[in-house]
């Protein structure tokens, strides 16, 4: 008898052991494939970027990352368009401009590949076919911070907006200039940090009212806005808040040179549309609604804290 039942456990042991070999190979046969707007000199896109590494390792998949090199709907569009060619098991896609993507994106929808929203189109996302979207809700930030920089009596600001066109980046701007209430005048510009912190210092010394600045991205304008403050001689007089984070502007709020930065976590918008699409692709499972990733007002009692995660690309 007990020879009996030691052969039957043996022989549970080698299914078992046998069951999840072939678990572990058909989770590395999963391929998903990443688009996004990302530019390739945009910090905060790296750290999407380490999500979806970690999420896929997390998950045993394969995922392929890709994005343009600089702002091209254009170039993004035909990413797409070569993703679906390769049927993946799943898509991640960021939506900054839907009239630009939306045929591309609803192409992979009729191809019967399963879509994730990221980062930007929110509003768009269930329209053209996605499953879910992972992000915050950029007007609603927007209009948190411009609230918060009018309650540290700002009344006269400048949004400075890196990616014009791009309509997430249009709605911040949007979103702080209502819930300010004062003036704000968008100030365009691109990504080049020297171009930022010439237009930012050049626009104070036009204008001595200014008391507020809303960057959109902490190391593409919220550092060098920092800096053109300080080369106005106006460091203490003008609040700088950014969108996103940096380790270096962080260490500025901690220090109490800007007044705080906006976190969307984007590391848990790479990593989870990962995680959710391997589950689907595996189990057929997945959540319900919209999963919002943002926003976490970072301000100098909790900056400290994140400088060092920043730092290693995961805040």
């Amino acid at each position: 008898m007990k020879s009996l039942i030691k052969k039957l456990a043996l022989g549970v042991s080698i299914v078992a052991a046998v069951a999840g070999t072939d678990s572990l190979a058909y989770a590395k046969d999963i391929k998903i494939i990443a688009v996004t707007h990302g530019q390739a000199n945009d910090p905060f896109w790296s750290v999407v970027k380490n999500g979806v590494t970690a999420g896929a390792k997390d998950a045993g998949v394969q995922v392929d990352y890709r994005a343009p090199e600089t702002f091209d709907m254009v170039a993004m569009s035909q990413l797409i368009d070569a993703a679906v060619n390769q049927k993946p098991d799943g898509l991640i896609v960021s939506i900054p401009d839907a009239s630009a993507l939306g045929r591309s994106i609803e192409k992979a929808v009729a191809s019967g590949i399963p879509v994730i929203s990221i980062n930007s189109g929110s509003d768009v996302s269930k329209k053209l076919g996605a499953l879910l979207h992972v992000g915050q809700d950029e007007y609603g930030a927007g209009k948190a911070a411009g609230e918060k920089l009018k309650q540290m009596g700002g009344k006269t600001g400048i949004c400075v907006n890196q990616e014009v066109g791009n309509v997430s980046l249009d709605l911040r701007c949007k979103g702080f200039s209502d819930g300010f209430g004062g003036t704000v005048t968008v100030l365009p510009v691109s990504n080049d940090p020297a171009e930022v912190r010439a237009k930012v210092k050049a626009s104070l010394s036009a204008d001595n009212a200014i008391d507020t600045i809303m960057a959109l991205g902490a190391s593409t304008a919220g550092e060098p806005a920092l800096a053109a403050v300080k080369d106005a001689g106006k460091t203490g007089k003008v609040n700088v808040a950014t969108f996103d984070l940096s380790a270096n502007f962080l260490k500025a709020v901690a220090a109490g040179e800007a007044a705080f930065a906006i976190d969307q976590q984007q590391f848990l918008q790479g990593y989870l549309s990962t995680v959710f699409l391997a589950n689907n692709a595996k189990y057929g499972l997945i959540p319900g609604g919209n999963v919002p990733s943002g926003p976490n007002l970072i301000t100098k009692d909790k900056a400290a804290q994140v400088v060092d995660l920043s730092a290693k690309g995961i805040r």
